[in-house]
């Protein structure tokens, strides 16, 4: 994969430390361990019943209430093409305003594409983009809330994908080489597991 925030390709499933220092757990698999360890804290996977089938969670006898996620990933590109979507000159237009309307409308669909979404009556989408000419890309946040008996982690996820996907194609003629990485979910609160916020 690749990785935004070193700029450069990494093996997949190393953490942030192991790929900024990759001698430190040898070839990775301490790390990868240590996750495992983490995730299998949480129980089995909720998607497959005792068969080993795939199924869509029962969540009817679970009560409606808020839940919020937040999640965020960045497109790299070259400083020009930056520069292009910061003046707003782009052939096909407003950039970042039709990517967030992209953004929402995906968070919206999301049961539609992932197969075992529930379909959540979402109370609430909000982008936010972030310009970092330092960095020469664009920060993509995407916040989702609803009330309804399971999260929406996977709609502010999709969201993010698809806001950055149409910042790409908005932006492709004048920059074949865009890198989308670092896509990830930041916060989720509400449900039985409570608040979560990813390590820093």
């Amino acid at each position: 994969m690749y990785d935004i925030r070193l700029g450069r390709l990494v093996p997949c499933g190393l953490s942030r430390t192991a790929r900024a220092k990759p001698g430190k757990d040898g070839d990775g698999i301490v790390c990868i361990r240590n996750r495992l360890a983490v995730a299998g804290k949480s129980g089995a996977l909720t998607h497959f019943d005792p068969a080993g089938q795939a199924h869509m969670v029962d969540v009817g006898a679970k009560p409606a209430t808020e839940r919020r996620a937040r999640a965020a990933g960045a497109i790299v590109m070259t400083p020009a093409t930056l520069a292009v979507i910061q003046a707003g000159s782009a052939g096909k237009g407003d950039v970042l305003g039709v990517a967030r309307v992209a953004a929402i409308m995906a968070a919206k669909r999301t049961a539609e594409l992932i197969p075992l979404c529930h379909a959540v009556p979402l109370s609430r989408v909000a982008v936010d983009f972030t310009l970092e000419p330092e960095r020469s890309r664009v920060l993509c946040t995407v916040t989702v809330q609803t009330v309804a008996p399971t999260g929406v982690e996977m709609e502010a996820l999709l969201g993010v994908q698809i806001g950055l996907l149409t910042i790409y194609d908005m932006c492709k003629s004048i920059d074949r080489a865009m890198v989308i990485g670092d896509v990830r979910l930041i916060e989720k609160q509400g449900g039985a597991s409570g608040h979560w916020t990813a390590e820093v």
